[in-house]
């Protein structure tokens, strides 16, 4: 029986990921993309990531660096540092491949990935990603993951900040 992968083993550099990203094609597997800053991972997180790793055969998870989290979300972000939030993602079953990268989008990380697949949350227009995230010839295909209500870093934070020692509520699965 082939050992488990440990999370760190699945840290990689830039140019690691695409050697692998590589070696995944040669072997006609689908690659699939997804991003995000996951300063506090939650459920609606994990929701978002598996059915992302539904959309292919390997899911690579581009990690918004420290000081990209500060820019796109304010002074305070992010709580859990880059280091941490990617061990922790990469710590999940249904993720290959973890990267950190430091834009305020993936862009330059899709452009040399190419992906199959970009998976992406809901919440996004697709104008926007198209746009913003997405490189000139990238022909893959977009795929909106759906929003999973209720789970809102942002919400959460607010509510621990108005509030600190209130229990936190839960919100329906």
């Amino acid at each position: 029986m082939k050992a488990p992968t440990s999370a760190r083993q699945k840290l990689l550099t830039q140019a690691e990921v695409a050697r692998r990203v590589a070696r995944a094609r040669r072997r006609g597997e689908r690659v699939v993309f997804t991003s995000g800053c996951f300063d506090l991972l939650h459920v609606g997180h994990l929701r978002s990531l598996e059915e992302a790793r539904r959309q292919g055969d390997r899911l690579v998870v581009g990690v918004n660096s420290d000081a990209s989290v500060r820019r796109i979300k304010g002074a305070g972000r992010p709580i859990v540092s880059e280091r941490q939030r990617a061990e922790l993602l990469a710590a999940l079953a249904c993720v290959d491949s973890v990267v950190v990268f430091a834009g305020a989008t993936p862009r330059a990380l899709i452009s040399r990935l190419m992906p199959d697949v970009y998976a992406k949350g809901g919440d996004w227009p697709l104008a926007t990603l198209r746009r913003d995230d997405l490189p000139e010839g990238f022909q893959g295909r977009i795929h909106r993951l759906r929003q999973i209500p209720g789970f809102r870093t942002t919400r959460t934070l607010g509510r621990i900040r108005r509030n600190p020692s209130a229990p936190q509520r839960r919100p329906t699965d």
